[in-house]
């Protein structure tokens, strides 16, 4: 990893920020911070994977380790992290009391809004 600048707050992560995972460095970009910044919930973020591999995955809080300037950490494998498509349907990441799966949900409600 390149020096990834200071330690920042969800609210001035932009779109375009590195990601790397612990297993294999480089993963992809932050397409999306999924957050209620009015209720100060940040839920996680949309990696943007490179082409030829599935295009989105969801990192969930608690799956990164750090947010910086240049790059965002996360604690675990690539691996662990939920696939997320447009074609995956609503109720199968919904699921009441479970932090993960609502963030999971607040991230296919943005893939699929129209643009």
């Amino acid at each position: 990893m390149t020096d990834l600048g200071a330690q920042v707050s969800y609210l001035v992560l932009v779109d375009g920020t590195a990601v790397y995972a612990p297993d294999s460095g480089y993963l992809g970009v932050v397409e999306h911070v999924v957050a209620d910044e009015r209720q100060d919930i940040f839920h996680g973020v949309i990696v943007k994977l490179p082409r030829g591999q599935d295009p989105h995955r969801f990192a969930h809080r608690d799956q990164i380790a750090a947010l910086h300037e240049r790059g965002v950490v996360l604690s675990v494998p690539a691996g662990q992290l939920p696939e997320l498509s447009a074609d995956r349907p609503a109720e199968q990441v919904e699921e009441a009391g479970d932090p993960v799966r609502l963030g999971l949900r607040r991230a296919w409600e943005w893939l699929v809004r129209p643009r």
